[in-house]
C-alpha cells in the first residue's frame, strides 16, 4: 500500500477527475480517497462536516418531546488489561 498525494481543480461542472499514474497496465487497485479543500476558505458552504446540512442540528436538537423515547442502557465497558 502507498500514498500518493494529488492536488486538483474541479471542472466547471464541479467534477474532480482523477489521474493517477501507477505504471503498471491491466491491474486493479483499491483506492480510498479523502478529500480535503486546499484552503480552509475554499470548504463548500452547502454541508457541514461530516455531510450534514447547515442548521441541522440546531433543527432537530430536543425535536422529541416524548417521554418514553429514552437511550437504552449501554452496559458497562470490559475491564482493561493490565500491563506490567
Amino acid at each position: 500500500m502507498q500514498t500518493v498525494r494529488v492536488s486538483e481543480k474541479t471542472g466547471s461542472d464541479g467534477v474532480l477527475h482523477l489521474r493517477i499514474p501507477v505504471g503498471e497496465p491491466e491491474a486493479e487497485y483499491e483506492a480510498v480517497i479523502v478529500l480535503q479543500p486546499s484552503r480552509a476558505g475554499d470548504a463548500p458552504e452547502a454541508l457541514e462536516s461530516p455531510g450534514w446540512p447547515p442548521g441541522y442540528f440546531k433543527e432537530t436538537f430536543g425535536s422529541i418531546t416524548e417521554e418514553s423515547f429514552v437511550r437504552p442502557p449501554q452496559g458497562e465497558l470490559p475491564k482493561a488489561v493490565e500491563l506490567e
